[in-house]
């Protein structure tokens, strides 16, 4: 069955509706520690509420809320579906007695509200607190699922800061916690658009046979940011745009572009492919960083509330990458990041190899623009595909054309927001997107190497597209950098 969602000249989009599918979790009970922080009021409770509304959440539902400061469970209620609890539990994360009486709390909801012991664990903390959190929990008996309710944690990022702490991270986790526990949110993974690289690759039989070295002249990923750091600068002075941006969303991005077809969608076996993305990326050793890899700071920087004034933190980051692999080996990946920048945008963008040789004299193939795909992540969501076309007029007269798919355009709404997808997929226990510990262990490897390069820092006047000095990267190969749509 096809519907139409939206018509009107040169315009109709359709969706069968037979084909989609969304189950509705079993009951559970949500634990939210840091419930009265930012990432809770902004993300973890919206998105909830949305769920409900969507009808998504499990009938059988609670949220309990673990924080250090008074808070006001009304908080926690506002926009739950009637039927679910909310609560708060005051206490410190690191005594034992805040889970003595969170274990005792939890077995009076989960009694009341019939969830069978179902329960997530958010830990929306800062990850200093992530062993600490953990390891009181297993003391305490929550993590364990041999008496038939079922245990899982959720991390946010960052994951370690390097590869010895990442890998120390995981050795801490593994005391209490199976893999199939463990949710590291990326919330660049639950956007549609991110999600459609897959779809639209592995459900369409034009793509996939072209998707390689022999058609795809190069591949571009960008998340640009106008915004400075703002209030962020206790994190973010330690971290800078490598740790923040590069190991996780820029590096996901590129493994789903280049991964190789799973057997099956099944959690791990798309995980699987992706681990060996990062293992088939070509070493910094083999790769000179000073040559592939440009460091930038956005011009007062180091004045910003909270910096240091000597500080060294990189705000923008452009690489030159290579897949060493039969399907990709010598396309080259361009990947670039930062913030203060002159548009706010994230995409991945694939350039097709021109036409070898052009049938229209006098046109010239270095006339014709390069077919282009463009999976555009935000600010809006939508696919564009650039073609050449013939225009109205002479018998040769052509220019390009793109046809520009729009979530917003083509279905009246938004799609839903990325912890929606995360948040429901935690709940039914699937992992396909979130990132398992050998594909973080794999991409800080390939990371540490530029994180260690005395790189020259270059930097750049706020509104710009970053440093001059990027745009040697696809100049080396007589390419550009994109200029990303307004949208």
């Amino acid at each position: 069955m096809t519907q139409d969602l939206r018509s009107g000249p040169g315009l109709r989009y359709s969706i069968r509706e037979s084909l989609c599918f969304e189950t509705k979790p079993e009951p559970c009970g949500m634990v939210i520690f840091g419930a009265s922080g930012d990432l809770c009021a902004r993300k973890i409770l919206p998105a909830l509420r949305r769920l409900g509304e969507r009808s998504l959440l499990p009938e059988r539902f609670f949220v309990l809320g673990v924080g250090r400061s008074a808070f006001d469970p009304a908080s926690l209620r506002k926009g739950l579906p009637q039927a679910a609890g909310a609560d708060y539990l005051q206490g410190d994360y690191t005594s034992e007695d805040t889970y003595r009486r969170l274990k005792l709390r939890l077995q009076e909801l989960s009694n009341r509200h019939d969830t069978r012991g179902n329960t997530v664990f958010y830990l929306a903390l800062p990850p200093a607190l992530f062993h600490d959190a953990t390891h009181r929990l297993g003391e305490a008996g929550l993590l364990e699922e041999d008496w038939g309710g079922w245990a899982r944690v959720v991390f946010e990022k960052p994951f370690g800061r390097d590869l010895a702490s990442a890998l120390a991270l995981a050795v801490e986790l593994g005391d209490h916690l199976k893999e199939s526990q463990v949710y590291r949110i990326d919330h660049y993974l639950g956007k549609d658009t991110v999600q459609n690289v897959l779809m639209l690759r592995f459900a369409n039989a034009i793509f996939e046979p072209i998707w390689n070295r022999d058609h795809i002249d190069h591949v571009q990923i960008s998340a640009l940011e106008t915004e400075s750091i703002g209030r962020r600068a206790g994190y973010y002075d330690s971290a800078g745009v490598l740790r923040d941006m590069f190991q996780n969303h820029m590096l996901q991005l590129l493994s789903l572009v280049a991964m190789e077809p799973p057997a099956s969608f099944a959690p791990d076996w798309l995980r699987d492919e992706k681990v060996k993305v990062f293992r088939a990326l070509r070493p910094w050793a083999d790769h000179p960083p000073i040559d592939n890899a440009v460091l930038g700071q956005y011009a007062g920087y180091p004045g910003e509330p909270g910096v240091a004034r000597d500080s060294r933190t990189p705000t923008f980051a452009a690489m030159r990458l290579f897949v060493d692999n039969w399907r990709w080996q010598g396309v080259p990946f361009y990947l670039r990041s930062g913030k203060s920048l002159r548009r706010r945008s994230a995409e991945i963008a694939v350039t097709f190899k021109p036409v070898p040789h052009s049938v229209f004299k006098p046109l010239l193939p270095a006339h014709l623009d390069a077919n282009t795909l463009v999976f555009h992540i935000q600010p809006r969501e939508g696919i564009a595909l650039t073609i050449e076309a013939k225009k109205p007029g002479p018998k040769i007269c052509m220019g390009a054309l793109t046809m520009d798919f729009d979530y917003l355009q083509a279905f009246g709404e938004h799609p839903p927001e990325a912890y929606e997808r995360l948040l429901l997929d935690i709940m039914l226990g699937d992992q396909t997107l979130f990132t398992r510990h050998d594909a973080l262990e794999e991409s800080w490897r390939f990371l540490e190497p530029l994180l260690k390069a005395e790189l020259p820092l270059r930097s750049y006047a706020p509104g710009y597209w970053g440093p001059q000095e990027s745009e040697a990267l696809p100049a080396a190969d007589n390419r550009a950098w994109r200029q990303p749509d307004e949208r």
